[in-house]
């Protein structure tokens, strides 16, 4: 929703104070089909050739993302802690070998199921249940597992970050196909000399749109989407931190109710529960 007003705000301010001014708002919509073909087909092309499918594909959806609400508000940390809580209480409750049925198959667990929201999600539920999974096999200790998860975070968080990557390339290119836009215009300008000079000044005026286009594609379009998208995997990489700090200290010993305040901790501000917060809640999923 923000990206659609962002939008509307620098349209009306550019486009507002050019037409205000006594700008001819003609010339640049005349022009603007073309130049949009010419510099937007070229960008695109460019970033085809520039990224791996697999890239192209999480650009496309991770641009689906941008236009929707985050996913990571304050109720799904809750309901992830709460889930975590209940996972570390059975295994200190009943011993790690209570949770092996529910760590191997978490599609049939009513403890995962439980939670709807964070228990049905592929990413988290792979993430919780793989290193649940060493914890019952016993064979690595809490800086082993430690050094296993920061790689996968790691690579969880580049493999997401190509997506930005890719767009922000993308938008550094447009101000250049802007220029080459506008260089195409000036050598057709520049073979119809014979014409009156209106028709000349209407040749130029659009040629110059192509710049123009090229730069306000680029830094009110291309980049303010890298920049959104970039939050969006700051927020995934988050979930997997707390979920890593959570079981870390579960492992080194402390108690489930201590072991999501550190996992609490790790959370944003922003969407951070308080203290009270995730203890009723975690009370009321008993």
């Amino acid at each position: 929703m923000f990206v659609i007003i962002g939008w509307v705000v620098a349209l009306g301010c550019v486009f507002g104070v050019f037409i205000v001014h006594g700008g001819n708002i003609g010339v640049i919509l005349k022009a603007l089909p073309f130049e949009m073909i010419t510099i937007f087909g070229a960008a695109m092309g460019a970033f085809l050739a520039n990224n791996q499918m697999k890239v192209v594909k999480k650009t496309a959806a991770g641009l689906g993302k941008c236009f929707k609400g985050s996913q990571y508000t304050k109720d799904r940390y809750m309901e992830l802690l709460a889930m975590l809580y209940e996972i570390l209480q059975k295994a200190r409750k009943e011993g790690l070998m209570a949770i092996e049925s529910d760590v191997e198959n978490p599609e049939a667990s009513p403890l995962f199921q439980k939670y709807p929201t964070v228990g049905t999600d592929h990413h988290v539920v792979e993430f919780v249940t793989d290193y649940l999974r060493m914890m019952v096999s016993g064979n690595l200790n809490a800086h082993e597992i430690e050094s296993l998860m920061d790689n996968e975070i790691d690579t969880h968080h580049h493999e997401e970050h190509a997506a930005v990557a890719a767009l922000q390339r993308m938008a550094g290119a447009l101000p250049a196909f802007g220029i080459v836009a506008a260089v195409l215009g000036v050598v057709n300008t520049m073979g119809s000399v014979g014409q009156p000079p209106a028709v000349l000044g209407g040749m130029i005026g659009s040629a110059l749109v192509g710049t123009f286009l090229g730069i306000f594609l680029a830094y009110g379009f291309a980049e303010p989407l890298a920049g959104l998208l970039e939050q969006k995997v700051e927020e995934a990489t988050k979930e997997l931190q707390c979920i890593k700090t959570t079981l870390l200290a579960s492992m080194q010993g402390y108690a489930p109710m201590t072991a999501i305040e550190f996992g609490r901790k790790v959370l944003y501000s922003t969407e951070r529960p308080t203290f009270s917060e995730l203890e009723a809640h975690v009370k009321t999923k008993k």
